[in-house]
C-alpha cells in the first residue's frame, strides 16, 4: 500500500530563530504568494523575539533573533529537507512585513524569501473562497506544526485537533482573532490552522451539506500562543487579518 502524506502536513514548516548563529527557540512557519513575491508567514513575536503587547524579550539570555534558519522541503525530493537561512535584518531594519494598520499587535509577519535554490514551495492559497465548511463553536480544528520542535517524521509536522472556543466572526479582544481550545504547546506559535474533514458528508455555510469523497480542509488562520500558561485557550488570527498582512508586502 503506497504511502499516504497529507499536503498541509509538508506546507507546515520547522523555523528555528537564532542570534549570531546559536539557536534561541524554534517555531512554525508556512509559505503564500504575496505580491512582492513568496514570503514566509508566522508570528511576529517568532521573529522579534518580544512579547506583541509589552514589548519585553522572551529568550531567557535576553538575546533577539537577528536570522531564521527554515526548514524547506527539498525541490524534485518529497520527503527530504533542506535548511535555509534567511537574515531578519536589512540595514538595521527588519525585513518582516507586518499589518497595515495594527502593526505588531496583530502578532503575525510576512517574511520576503530571499533563498529559492534548491526548494519546494508548498503555498497555502489565503485568498476568498474555498470549500465553505461550518466553522462555529465547538467545531473541531487542527493547530500543524511543531510543538517543543517535535515532528511525526523528517520535519513533517505534526497535528494537535481541538475545538473553536469563541465565535470566529466576533474579534476577541478587540483584535481580528477568535479562541480555539486546544492542547498545543510551545513550537506552535505560527502555525495555520485548518477545518479540516476526511471526507463524506460535511456541513456547509448555507445550511445544507455536501458530499466529498475525500478529504477538504478551509484555512482559517495563524495560531500565535494560548493566553495564559494556566489555560488551553489559545489565539488565532484570521484569515482576514493575514491576508492584511500579506497584501502589505508589494
Amino acid at each position: 500500500m503506497p504511502t499516504q502524506i497529507s499536503q498541509h502536513s509538508v506546507q507546515s514548516l520547522f523555523i528555528r530563530m537564532e542570534r549570531g548563529g546559536s539557536p534561541l527557540s524554534t517555531g512554525t512557519g508556512f509559505i503564500v504568494q504575496a505580491p512582492g513575491g513568496p514570503a514566509l508567514v508566522t508570528n511576529w513575536h517568532n521573529l522579534s523575539g518580544r512579547h506583541p503587547e509589552t514589548q519585553q524579550v522572551l529568550s531567557p539570555s535576553g538575546a533577539t533573533p537577528d536570522a531564521i534558519s527554515i526548514m524547506h522541503n527539498r525541490r524534485g525530493a518529497l520527503g527530504q529537507w533542506v535548511a535555509c537561512t534567511e537574515p531578519l535584518y536589512h540595514d538595521g531594519n527588519p525585513r518582516w512585513h507586518e499589518h497595515p494598520g495594527y502593526r505588531h499587535l496583530v502578532d503575525v509577519v510576512a517574511l520576503p524569501l530571499s533563498v529559492q535554490d534548491d526548494i519546494e514551495l508548498y503555498p497555502y492559497n489565503i485568498g476568498p473562497g474555498g470549500p465553505n465548511i461550518v466553522c462555529g463553536p465547538a467545531d473541531p480544528v487542527s493547530v500543524i506544526g511543531f510543538p517543543f520542535g517535535r515532528s511525526s517524521a523528517g520535519s513533517l509536522a505534526i497535528w494537535a485537533t481541538g475545538f473553536i472556543a469563541s465565535d470566529p466572526d466576533i474579534d476577541y479582544d478587540n483584535l481580528p482573532q477568535f479562541l480555539i481550545d486546544c492542547r498545543s504547546r510551545p513550537g506552535q506559535s505560527g502555525s495555520p490552522v485548518v477545518s479540516y474533514r476526511s471526507g463524506g458528508a460535511v456541513a456547509m455555510e448555507d445550511g445544507g451539506s455536501a458530499i466529498f469523497s475525500g478529504p477538504v480542509a478551509k484555512f482559517l488562520g495563524v495560531y500565535s500562543g494560548r493566553i495564559n500558561e494556566q489555560s488551553d485557550l489559545g489565539r488565532v488570527w484570521k484569515v482576514a487579518a493575514v491576508r492584511e498582512v500579506v497584501n502589505a508586502f508589494t
